[in-house]
C-alpha cells in the first residue's frame, strides 16, 4: 500500500461516517473506521436509561429518512437483523379542543380528515409524492444540475417558502397547525425562507413509506451498517478520541464525520487561512432539551388518534408553534414549547416490560442552554393527556450541555450539526466547488454539517465518500436506489 497503513480511515460512526466507511469498502479499499465512544453509532444509540428494561433511544428515535434513504436501500441491512415497524399513524398533532389531525401513509385519507382543506392538501402533495422517485437523489445531495428540472423546480418552489407563507394556502387550524409541526423539524424560525423544505420532505415521506421505527431501538440500525461494513472487510476501532490528525494511521483519504468546531480542532493548522476563517463563520443553530419517561402505562392522550401515532407534535396552532420557535431562536426560553414526542413501546414490545412503557420527547432550547426544560415538557404532555404525570416511574434529561458530551456532533444541542436556513442549506460548511473536501488534500468532512443536512440517511457520508473515490482513487461510489 506504499506505506500506508490504510487507503482510507474514517473517523466517527454516526450514519453518516458508516456510511463512508461502506461506501469505501465496497470499492475494494482497505478502510479503518475509528470511534470514540466505547460503542458505535453516534445518535444511533439506545440504552436503559431510566430503569432496568425500559429501552430508551438516547438521540434519533423515529426514521422515515433512514428506511426511504436512497443509500441505505441498496444494502442488504435486513440480513443483519434491521426491522423496521410502521406505525398505522406516521404523526398526529392534537389540539386543546380535544381533536387531532393526523398524517397516514394514505394521503387521501390524510387529506379526507382536513375537511374543508383536503383539496388545498392534495394539490400540495400529490404531485411531489408523485414526483419523489425522480427528485430525491436530487434533494438528498449537494447544490448540482438536477436530472429532472422540471419535477425539482416544483418541489422547490413550494420548499423555498417560510412554513408561515405556505400555511397561507390551508383555512383551517388542522391543516395549518399540522404543516407547522412538520416544518419545525427545521429547527429555526417559521418565517425564515426553505422551512417549509423539511415539512414536505417528512410529509412525502409519510405518504410513500410511513414514519418507522426500528424493533428494539436505533441503535439497531447502526449494529446493522456495522455488521455489513465489518462482513465486506473493514476495520473498526473503539475507545479512541481522535483530537489530532497525527493520532490517525498513514492513509491516502480520511474522512471525518465532524462538525467545524471539531475539524478546526483536529485539523486546523493543516489547513488554508481561509478555509478556517469559513470554519470559524460557521452558525449552529437551537438546541434541545430531551426527556425520557418509564411509564405505568401508555400515555393518556384525549385525542383517540394519538394512541396510534409513533409520533405526536405538542403544539396547539401554528400561531402558537411559530412564537415558541422565535422566542428560542432569540435566546429566550419558550413557557409552550413545541414537543416532539415519541411513544415507540406502543408498537415495540422489546422497548419495557410487560404492561409498562417508554417516551421520549425534546423541545428547542437556545443553543447552550443549562435551562431545565422537565416540568415545562411535562406541563405541555399533561395538556393533551391529562394525567400522564400520574403514570411516570422514570425520567432522565439531558440538556444541551449532556447532549453535546454525549456526541460532540451535537453542538451546543445543535442535533442538525448546524443551522440549516437558506445560506448553509447547501453551502454547508463552507462555500466551496465541493463541501465535502478540505483545504487539505485527501482530508474530507462528512457529517451532517455538509448537505443535504441533519437526519438518519447516510446521504452525507455517501457523498463525501463519492467524492475521496474520484479525486484519489480515481473510484465511483456504487449507483443509489431508484424507486
Amino acid at each position: 500500500m506504499d506505506n500506508f497503513d490504510y487507503d482510507a480511515v474514517v473517523v466517527g460512526s454516526g450514519p453518516n461516517g458508516l456510511a463512508a466507511a461502506i461506501v469505501l469498502q465496497q470499492a475494494g479499499l482497505s478502510v479503518l473506521l475509528i470511534e470514540g465512544k466505547k460503542d458505535l453509532g453516534g445518535g444511533l444509540r439506545t440504552a436503559e436509561l431510566t430503569l432496568p428494561g425500559f429501552h430508551h433511544d438516547i438521540c434519533s428515535a423515529i426514521h422515515p429518512l433512514a428506511a426511504a434513504s436512497p443509500y441505505f436501500q441498496t444494502l442488504p441491512l435486513a440480513q443483519y437483523g434491521l426491522e423496521y415497524i410502521t406505525p398505522p399513524v406516521a404523526a398526529a398533532h392534537p389540539f386543546d379542543d380535544g381533536t387531532a389531525a393526523t398524517v397516514l401513509n394514505s394521503l387521501a385519507e390524510t387529506a379526507r380528515r382536513l375537511g374543508p382543506d383536503e383539496q388545498a392538501y392534495r394539490d400540495l402533495m400529490e404531485p411531489l409524492v408523485a414526483n419523489w422517485p425522480s427528485i430525491a437523489n436530487d434533494v438528498l445531495a449537494p447544490l448540482h444540475i438536477p436530472k429532472h428540472p422540471i419535477n425539482m423546480a416544483q418541489f422547490g418552489l413550494s420548499a423555498l417558502l417560510p412554513a408561515t407563507t405556505l400555511t397561507n394556502r390551508f383555512k383551517t387550524k388542522e391543516a395549518k397547525g399540522l404543516f407547522a409541526g412538520m416544518a419545525a423539524h427545521s429547527i429555526q424560525p417559521l418565517e425564515n425562507i426553505t422551512t417549509s423544505a423539511i415539512g414536505l420532505v417528512l410529509l412525502t415521506a409519510a405518504h410513500r413509506k410511513g414514519w418507522p421505527l426500528p424493533k428494539g431501538g436505533s441503535q439497531r440500525i447502526a449494529d446493522a451498517l456495522v455488521a455489513h461494513f465489518v462482513a465486506l472487510g473493514g476495520k473498526v476501532e473503539t475507545g479512541t478520541f481522535v483530537r489530532s490528525l497525527a493520532q490517525l494511521p498513514k492513509a491516502r483519504a480520511v474522512l471525518l464525520d465532524v462538525t467545524p468546531a471539531q475539524l478546526l480542532q483536529i485539523a486546523g493548522h493543516s489547513l488554508s487561512t481561509i478555509y478556517q476563517w469559513q470554519l470559524r463563520r460557521y452558525r449552529y443553530g437551537m438546541g434541545v432539551y430531551k426527556v425520557d419517561w418509564a411509564l405505568d402505562g401508555p400515555i393518556p392522550f384525549t385525542a383517540p388518534e394519538c394512541h396510534q401515532a409513533g409520533t405526536v407534535h405538542l403544539g396547539n396552532t401554528l400561531a402558537e408553534i411559530a412564537t415558541s420557535e422565535k422566542v428560542a431562536a432569540s435566546g429566550q426560553h419558550p413557557s409552550k414549547p413545541f414537543v416532539l414526542l415519541a411513544q415507540q413501546s406502543l408498537f415495540d414490545d422489546t422497548r419495557a416490560p410487560a404492561g409498562k412503557h417508554t417516551a421520549w420527547a425534546y423541545c428547542h432550547v437556545p443553543n447552550g442552554s443549562r435551562v431545565n426544560m422537565t416540568d415545562i415538557i411535562e406541563r405541555q404532555v399533561e395538556r393533551f393527556a391529562p394525567g400522564f404525570r400520574e403514570r411516570i416511574i422514570g425520567r432522565h434529561t439531558f440538556d444541551t450541555a449532556q447532549i453535546e458530551e454525549h456526541n460532540p456532533n451535537y453542538v451546543g444541542g445543535d442535533i442538525n450539526g448546524g443551522l440549516l436556513n437558506a445560506t448553509q442549506l447547501y453551502t454547508r460548511p463552507a462555500l466551496r466547488a465541493s463541501p465535502y473536501r478540505t483545504s487539505k488534500s485527501g482530508l474530507y468532512i462528512c457529517s451532517s454539517a455538509t448537505p443535504p443536512g441533519g437526519g438518519v440517511h447516510g446521504m452525507c457520508g455517501y457523498h463525501a465518500a463519492n467524492r475521496a473515490l474520484k479525486d484519489v482513487f480515481n473510484l465511483k461510489a456504487p449507483p443509489l436506489y431508484q424507486d
